[in-house]
């Protein structure tokens, strides 16, 4: 760390590979629903925020260290696509996966789902969605991946 707080980007070593894929559980809570106890369509963008930030977290580098560094990720792209409602008190599992990118940006898949009968967790289809993050330093201007965060 240099003496003015600010992180290195060579201190950011992962502990191991960013994963490629991951299942992160939240509770649907009260203040996300409508007077129907139906999940709110904007509930759903901060659900796949964690997606994205567990990934980062599951090899050992959380979006503050990233931030330290002066290393952001800004949502460029957000496409939602709703094929069934959430409820209040539903636990729901985001599944978060890479599925492209570049040197100085990243792209997603996602897939929302409950878990009404079967207990595995998954079986009705809540949402689909794809998102493309770029790269920028604190002043916004473009910049480079880290080399460990780039998508193989």
């Amino acid at each position: 760390m240099k003496a003015s707080g600010r992180r290195d980007v060579g201190d950011l070593a992962p502990k191991s590979a960013v994963p490629l894929v991951g299942e992160s559980r939240i509770r649907v809570r009260y203040s996300e629903c409508d007077a129907m106890s139906v999940a709110h369509h904007a509930s759903y963008v901060p659900w796949l925020e964690v997606g994205r930030t567990d990934l980062l977290r599951a090899c050992g580098v959380s979006y503050r260290d990233m931030e330290a560094a002066h290393i952001f990720l800004v949502v460029t792209k957000l496409e939602l696509r709703y094929k069934a409602p959430a409820r209040y008190d539903e636990e729901v599992v985001v599944v978060t996966r890479v599925s492209g990118g570049g040197r100085a940006r990243i792209d997603h898949e996602y897939e929302v789902w409950v878990d009404r009968n079967d207990g595995r967790g998954k079986s009705i289809l809540c949402a689909t969605a794809t998102s493309t993050l770029a790269c920028v330093d604190e002043t916004g201007r473009p910049r480079a991946l880290p080399d460990w965060l780039v998508p193989t």
